[in-house]
Protein backbone atom coordinates (compact mmCIF):
# COMPACT_ATOMS: atom_id res chain seq x y z
CA UNK A 1 0.00 0.00 0.00
CA UNK A 2 1.28 3.45 -0.93
CA UNK A 3 -0.03 6.79 0.32
CA UNK A 4 0.18 9.71 -2.09
CA UNK A 5 -1.58 12.96 -2.92
CA UNK A 6 -3.43 13.66 -6.14
CA UNK A 7 -5.36 16.62 -7.55
CA UNK A 8 -8.99 16.10 -8.57
CA UNK A 9 -9.58 17.19 -12.17
CA UNK A 10 -12.57 17.40 -14.48
CA UNK A 11 -12.72 14.72 -17.17
CA UNK A 12 -15.77 15.40 -19.30
CA UNK A 13 -18.74 15.27 -16.96
CA UNK A 14 -16.81 13.30 -14.33
CA UNK A 15 -13.97 13.92 -11.91
CA UNK A 16 -10.73 11.99 -11.93
CA UNK A 17 -7.33 11.75 -10.31
CA UNK A 18 -3.93 10.96 -11.77
CA UNK A 19 -1.74 8.57 -9.82
CA UNK A 20 1.78 10.00 -9.63
CA UNK A 21 4.36 8.00 -11.59
CA UNK A 22 6.43 7.21 -8.48
CA UNK A 23 3.41 5.70 -6.70
CA UNK A 24 2.39 3.71 -9.77
CA UNK A 25 5.91 2.32 -10.12
CA UNK A 26 6.15 1.48 -6.43
CA UNK A 27 2.94 -0.56 -6.68
CA UNK A 28 3.87 -1.94 -10.13
CA UNK A 29 0.55 -0.70 -11.58
CA UNK A 30 -0.29 -1.36 -15.21
CA UNK A 31 -2.98 0.27 -17.40
CA UNK A 32 -6.34 -1.45 -17.02
CA UNK A 33 -5.68 -2.79 -13.50
CA UNK A 34 -8.30 -2.12 -10.84
CA UNK A 35 -7.30 -0.39 -7.63
CA UNK A 36 -9.12 0.60 -4.46
CA UNK A 37 -9.05 4.30 -3.61
CA UNK A 38 -9.74 5.68 -0.14
CA UNK A 39 -10.75 9.34 -0.38
CA UNK A 40 -9.80 11.76 2.40
CA UNK A 41 -10.42 15.41 1.57
CA UNK A 42 -7.44 17.56 2.49
CA UNK A 43 -8.29 20.48 4.77
CA UNK A 44 -6.42 23.43 6.18
CA UNK A 45 -4.28 21.58 8.72
CA UNK A 46 -2.66 24.72 10.14
CA UNK A 47 -5.99 26.40 10.71
CA UNK A 48 -7.36 23.30 12.45
CA UNK A 49 -4.27 22.90 14.62
CA UNK A 50 -3.91 26.49 15.73
CA UNK A 51 -7.66 27.04 15.90
CA UNK A 52 -7.88 24.18 18.38
CA UNK A 53 -5.35 25.92 20.61
CA UNK A 54 -7.19 29.24 20.61
CA UNK A 55 -8.40 30.10 24.07
CA UNK A 56 -6.27 27.43 25.76
CA UNK A 57 -3.72 29.90 27.07
CA UNK A 58 -4.85 32.28 29.77
CA UNK A 59 -1.62 34.32 29.80
CA UNK A 60 -0.29 36.45 26.96
CA UNK A 61 2.78 35.12 25.16
CA UNK A 62 4.94 37.97 26.48
CA UNK A 63 4.10 36.98 30.07
CA UNK A 64 4.88 33.31 29.39
CA UNK A 65 8.23 34.25 27.80
CA UNK A 66 9.07 36.49 30.76
CA UNK A 67 8.34 33.63 33.19
CA UNK A 68 10.51 31.25 31.16
CA UNK A 69 13.38 33.76 31.17
CA UNK A 70 13.07 34.20 34.93
CA UNK A 71 12.99 30.46 35.50
CA UNK A 72 15.96 29.69 33.26
CA UNK A 73 18.12 32.72 33.83
CA UNK A 74 16.98 33.97 37.23
CA UNK A 75 16.22 37.39 35.77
Amino acid sequence: MTETEAVVREWGRSLGIVIPKEAAEKENLKPGEKVTVIILKKSNVLKETFGALKGKFKKPTSQIMKEIDEELWGE
